[in-house]
């Protein structure tokens, strides 16, 4: 047992916390897109406040708070800055994966003494998982876009088992957890459009060797939960036995919502400060057409945060109903929360584009401008991986409803 930091810190504390860091979070915005990743006063900020360990086993000195907890959070955070919340979203709940899917020696070791753990992580197999002779496995390769690299303990990947024979063909994904010695990140964070602070770096093993009971040959995409996972028994919590693509995209559009608030909080900055050009004794917050664009896009971002919150509660009880036997877990139900989630971040990324940064004139358009920033860190989300699953994932979810196969519908193009 890992003492938990702060036993008696409530959800609603944690959030707070996360509102009361805005404006340190806003200044620091330019920053952490100069440094392609948070300043170490933010990474300090969050560790003090408890962010890293919100979905963490109590076992292991974490919190243990539930999905909807999280992603409040999250939208807290992106709101302050949209790189740090990505970073945030996509470090933290990784943890999710790994408690579930891990047994009691895996979490043992890698939660170590102290609990600190906050993994990186991508969705495509990268290179193969060859045994040592030894209880161990070699693993090659580089793994890109690897969110929260930069201030991981441990990354969250995927392999594919080496050939059976010599030329043969590779055999299943195995999910595995490598602690920071065991890998590199490179510096090539540089040069994104959007989420420019965002520690999306590469990492690069070379012959990492880790050992075995730290591998599962278990993909992300399709995760076995059904009545329950190592992690739910070991940790009385259904939390730990629920799929991982909903998930992901909660994280995605969690972080897209936060965004569409900033931009909403720059409009109404601008509205107050910007002098009509032929009547300089008044500003565009008399405007009723800003007003309406203001508060149009208000309505659009409460619905998708709403839309958001209570598809995480869908998720818990959908794990719970898991544990307990009365439903599985199914994919159909994996697909359906997603593409809430998804159309959530679409949605919040729509009012963004076409209502906010359309209407807020030219000048904030400029290198500099946060609404510049925020337009920016939006596309980066719709031209994202994650975003790129609509299609596949809508016919999924069309296929469920007719009754006919979906579960070999691939999710990545």
């Amino acid at each position: 047992m890992i003492a938990v930091p702060e036993p008696g810190l409530t959800e609603r504390e944690l959030i707070d916390r996360a509102v009361a860091l805005r404006p340190a979070l806003l200044e620091r915005q330019a920053e952490t897109e100069q440094l392609t990743r948070c300043p170490q006063a933010t990474h300090d900020d969050f560790v003090r406040a408890g962010f890293y360990r919100t979905l963490q086993p109590r076992r292991y000195g974490g919190y243990e708070f539930g999905l909807p907890t999280f992603f409040r959070v999250v939208t807290e955070i992106a709101r302050g800055c949209p790189s740090t919340g990505w970073a945030l979203s996509l470090s933290a709940a990784h943890v999710l994966q790994f408690a579930a899917q891990f047994g009691e020696r895996a979490q043992d070791e890698v939660f170590g003494a102290d609990g600190e753990f906050r993994a990186a992580s991508t969705v495509a197999p990268v290179g193969v998982a060859r045994p040592d002779g030894d209880g161990h496995v070699l693993l090659d390769g580089t793994w890109p876009y690897s969110s929260g690299a930069p201030y991981s303990t441990h990354y969250l990947g995927q392999t594919l088992r080496a050939p059976e024979e010599p030329g043969g063909p590779p055999g299943p994904t195995v999910l595995f957890v490598a602690p920071r010695s065991a890998w590199t990140v490179l510096d090539d964070g540089h040069g994104a459009l959007g989420l420019r602070g965002s520690g999306s770096n590469s990492i690069r093993m070379d012959r990492a060797r880790i050992p075995r009971h730290l591998t599962r040959e278990v993909s992300l995409l399709d995760l076995p939960v059904e009545g329950g996972t190592p992690g739910s028994k070991l940790h009385g919590n259904a939390l730990y036995a629920g799929r991982a693509p909903s998930v992901y995209h909660g994280e995605l559009a969690a972080v897209m919502t936060g965004i569409a608030y900033a931009a909403a909080d720059e409009y109404a900055r601008i509205l107050v400060d910007r002098p009509l050009t032929l009547e300089p004794d008044r500003t565009r917050a008399e405007l009723h057409d800003y007003q309406r664009h203001l508060g149009e896009a208000l309505g659009v971002i409460h619905t998708a945060q709403a839309a958001v919150q209570r598809t995480a509660e869908d998720y818990m009880e959908a794990c719970r109903r898991n544990v307990s036997g009365d439903a599985p877990f199914t994919v159909a139900d994996d697909n359906r929360l997603a593409i809430v989630f998804l159309n959530a971040g679409r949605t919040a990324w729509d009012v963004t584009q076409n209502v906010l940064f359309r209407t807020a004139g030219s000048r904030h358009a400029r290198d500099g401008e946060r609404m510049q920033r925020y337009f920016r860190d939006a596309a980066a989300y719709w031209t994202h991986i994650g975003a790129s699953m609509a299609e596949p994932l809508a016919r999924r979810v069309g296929c469920d409803r007719l009754g006919l196969p979906s579960h070999d519908i691939p999710l990545i193009p």
